[in-house]
């Protein structure tokens, strides 16, 4: 009994292994045409020639006759697939001739021949032409280029496919269209009390506008330049019979601003309680109107005082009109203070565009008892009509969130000195653009350039720059000019997308009407910028000289910033 049981075991183990050693052998599969099909050409066409069972092989069969058509063979069909033997199938086909191209005609009520040349370069009023290895993935980029139009239900084909006298093949191009769609409704969700002017002002997705999910979506990524939101993925659309109804899915962010240092002292000659240190303050939307306030702090405690506040309310009656005001006090030791106001009414031109129209006026004292030789400063009160144009296109970066921004600010008024009115006008213009040259390397490109336009000057009118905000290796605010253009540049390398090492290389030239000074600045230096949980810090160090000054490296200046947001 036992030796029966043995044989049975070591029978059913025999049968088992040689099941499995028949399931598991390859089928191979042979290619035959009627002309020699090469390598090369089953290779191009990702062709696989071995199996684990008959059905993977069929199926390959079946789409190789697909991959054939839609090179040029479009006459091919499977004359045969026979069995070898045990491990090896031929596959007999009929290719017949192979057209590189298709000239297809169209319909220039429905698509435009600018939208055709997008995806062809022999594009006429009645026909266009394309290649074979290309046709599929054109014609569903022409039916995406065909749905952004408002109809996302579009569907593009090709009819009436011939082969002319000539042996080349035309065909007729339908487009089938449904209902143009439009916005019919807008819904955010996720931060339901988002201001939705910044929806139809700022990124500019209006009720009434055609629909275009490409456009939605860089709509979408719009708002994510604005700090206080992010989007937490990408718009979707509910498409009813005679309705539209987009949706946003936002949340909202803290973009509170925090950056300074403060200290105090008691001056030992007035023996009067003196600030030093920075601070800089910025709230933002915290009302959920998308409003802002300012506040910004500088002094050194020996020369300079800055004081500024400013307060932005945009859209406001759910309109593309906003208010800004502005007062900052500036004091330079103890030889003037300059008192400056303005209001602005601000107007959304389109996301990207905006421009204001306000009033500016200065008020400024000589703090001097006596007058002291060569220092030209008196009394002035200053009065201008402002207006400006400014251009900014963001990018998803939060390092660096503004890729391209143009700003033209004009004032033309009067001054009044000495119970005498003269005509100014004053032009400032920034520019700055960020090239990106891959997900690491950057090139950053700025220009500032003001002018002040009088038959007379007085010191404390000029403007005045120098520092970490225009060109580092000097002072802050320790330039005055008439004009002055300054030109920054960096080279950025990052290292993640929370840390960069870049490269300063500054240069500026200014005038001063008053002294006929004309003068060339350099800065050369380095710099590190990384985003911590305290906030974005970034360290410069940067060395400044003139054309009337040599290099020295006392002159050598540390610039530190600390951003946090609350």
């Amino acid at each position: 009994m036992l030796k029966k049981s043995l044989s049975l075991i070591l029978y059913l183990n025999i049968y088992t292994a040689i099941f499995w050693a028949v399931g598991a052998q390859q089928l191979q599969l042979n290619i035959e045409a009627e002309e020699t099909v090469s390598a090369s050409l089953l290779d191009s066409l990702g062709m696989q020639l071995r199996f684990n069972d008959y059905r993977s092989l069929e199926a390959e069969t079946d789409s190789l006759l697909q991959k054939f058509q839609n090179i040029g063979y479009i006459e091919s069909e499977l004359r045969m697939l026979r069995k070898e033997n045990d491990s090896l199938h031929t596959a007999r086909f009929f290719l017949g001739k192979r057209f590189k191209t298709i000239k297809i005609f169209y319909d220039n009520t429905l698509v435009s021949e600018k939208i055709l040349q997008k995806i062809s370069q022999n594009v006429t009023e009645t026909y266009f032409s394309l290649t074979f290895p290309k046709l599929s993935s054109s014609l569903r980029k022409l039916n995406a280029l065909v749905a952004e139009n408002g109809d996302p239900f579009t569907r593009t084909s090709l009819t009436n496919i011939v082969k002319n006298e000539d042996n080349s093949l035309s065909a007729n191009l339908v487009i089938s269209t449904g209902n143009l769609r439009t916005i019919d409704s807008i819904v955010v969700k996720g931060y339901e009390k988002f201001p939705k002017s910044y929806l139809t002002y700022f990124a500019g997705v209006k009720k009434g506008k055609r629909f275009s999910q490409k456009k939605l979506v860089a709509q979408n990524e719009v708002l994510n330049g604005l700090g206080f939101v992010s989007t937490i993925k990408p718009p979707e659309a509910l498409f009813r019979k005679n309705n539209t109804t987009v949706y946003f899915y936002l949340k909202k962010e803290n973009n509170n601003l925090f950056d300074g240092i403060l200290g105090f002292a008691t001056n030992e000659d007035t023996q009067r309680l003196e600030f030093n240190g920075y601070l800089n303050l910025e709230l933002n939307n915290n009302l959920n109107f998308g409003e802002q306030l300012l506040i910004n702090y500088k002094a050194d405690g020996n020369e300079q005082q800055n004081f500024r506040v400013r307060v932005t309310m945009p859209y406001l009656f759910k309109t593309p009109f906003g208010l800004g005001a502005e007062l900052q006090i500036f004091k330079r030791d103890s030889t003037f203070v300059t008192t400056q106001q303005q209001v602005r009414v601000t107007y959304q031109i389109n996301p990207s565009s905006s421009t204001y129209a306000g009033y500016k006026g200065y008020e400024s004292s000589n703090l001097l008892e006596t007058t002291v030789a060569g220092t030209p400063i008196d009394d002035y009160t200053s009065r201008f009509a402002i207006a400006g144009l400014s251009f900014m296109k963001p990018q998803n970066s939060f390092l660096f969130p503004v890729k391209t921004l143009l700003s033209l600010d004009a004032e033309i008024g009067q001054r009044e000195l000495r119970s005498a009115t003269e005509a100014q006008q004053r032009i400032s213009v920034t520019a700055n653009h960020i090239f990106n040259l891959n997900n690491k390397n950057s090139f950053f490109l700025q220009n500032n350039t003001s002018f002040l336009l009088s038959d007379t000057y007085v010191t404390n009118e000029l403007f005045r720059f120098g520092g970490i905000n225009s060109i580092r290796g000097f002072n802050e605010n320790s330039i005055d000019a008439s004009l002055f253009s300054v030109l920054n540049t960096e080279y950025r390398y990052s290292f993640s997308p929370s840390i960069y090492l870049h490269s300063i290389i500054d240069l500026g030239y200014f005038e001063n009407q008053l002294f006929t000074q004309k003068e060339q600045l350099y800065s050369f230096g380095i710099g590190l910028g990384m985003r911590t949980k305290a906030g974005i810090f970034k360290f410069n160090i940067a060395n400044g000289s003139g054309s009337q000054q040599d290099f020295a490296f006392s002159n050598t200046k540390i610039h530190l910033s600390l951003t946090s947001r609350f």
